[in-house]
């Protein structure tokens, strides 16, 4: 069966195209909440599991050798936009173990805002591996490497053991089996592991419901989510939707988008974790089925809350003369 249309875009009052998927938002237990199409298919979750990835940064002491805050923490599990303040931090997380931008393994892209891409190419400056917008996720991983006595050499390897430590994590955390040999490889070369929708919500439930993790991983688990919830844009950039759906609650509510259409949250308040999948990988239907989806969670609990992320949930389109002619809109 197909997973049925989250997501449709109009044009002259007629829809133009569909965006189908699946969505899942469970409950510590497992129990799932409400969800919809078929949560149990394996899907990569790209970046949108980066906290389960930097659960040992904090859990090995790394970051409190280090002196992190939120702003650090936030950054180790950001997808963000290489924007000044992104880049001088991931520096300086570097710095403070000792290493640089050499020691990086992620790779060199322009900067993933246009305005910061253009002005630099004005200026003829060349992007380095600090702009690529898992060089934050990618200085965590070096400074729990250094923090722990660990060769930081081809750390981006699935049998290294700072990518061990991490598959061992998100097998717990998740609660499945994860096989090194059949992992894909992410856009910043570390491995990335096929996992059902509903486990990668289940797996966040489980942090913000300190139930079915050990204590200190499910506060660990917390004190990332809530230095993201602190500090979004240093998880995200200027303009992204991961901010404004964080900022539409503040410290209520936690997002992070992935790759090719999945979107993971969760509601700390509620013990909920919710994930979903976009099958044709639009980022633009993937926000709008993210802000539905918490729009249904607080529906019943926060009438006035429910409102404003269904307003976040449409997007009108305009054309080059600004002129209406349309809207993205997730669908019941």
């Amino acid at each position: 069966m197909d997973n049925p249309v989250l997501v449709e875009v109009t044009r002259g009052g007629r829809v133009e195209s569909r965006h189908r998927g699946t969505v899942a938002v469970v409950d510590a237990s497992g129990a799932t909440v409400f969800g919809s199409g078929d949560p149990e298919a394996p899907v990569y979750p790209r970046s949108a599991i980066k906290v389960f990835q930097a659960l040992p940064l904090v859990e090995t002491g790394a970051a409190n050798r280090f002196g992190f805050g939120n702003r650090e923490l936030a950054l180790a599990c950001a997808s963000h936009s290489g924007e000044e303040g992104h880049v001088a931090l991931a520096a300086d997380i570097l710095v403070r173990a000792g290493l640089g931008e050499p020691n990086l393994e992620c790779g060199c892209h322009w900067p993933s805002s246009g305005t910061v891409a253009r002005q630099m190419a004005r200026n003829g400056v060349e992007p380095t591996q600090l702009h690529n917008n898992c060089s934050g996720k990618h200085s965590g991983f070096l400074c729990t490497a250094v923090h722990e006595g660990e060769a930081t050499e081809s750390y981006v390897q699935p049998r290294h053991v700072v990518q061990d430590r991490i598959r061992r994590t998100m097998e717990d955390v998740m609660a499945l089996r994860l096989d090194p040999d059949e992992a894909g490889v992410d856009g910043c070369s570390i491995p990335t592991y096929a996992v059902p929708v509903r486990a990668m919500a289940h797996g966040f439930a489980r942090l913000v419901g300190e139930t079915g993790v050990e204590r200190s991983r499910a506060q660990a688990g917390r004190r990332l989510i809530e230095a993201c919830m602190a500090e979004p844009w240093y998880m995200a950039g200027t303009g992204r939707a991961d901010v404004s759906l964080m900022e539409a609650a503040p410290g209520r509510v936690f997002v992070k988008a992935g790759a090719e259409g999945v979107y993971c949250g969760a509601v700390p308040e509620l013990g909920l974790g919710f994930a979903l999948k976009i099958d044709d990988g639009a980022g633009r239907a993937s926000e709008a089925a993210a802000a539905a989806t918490l729009s249904r969670i607080f529906r019943d609990r926060d009438a006035a809350l429910a409102e404003r992320f269904a307003e976040h949930s449409r997007e009108t389109l305009r054309n080059w003369r600004k002129i209406e002619v349309g809207d993205v809109h997730a669908v019941a």
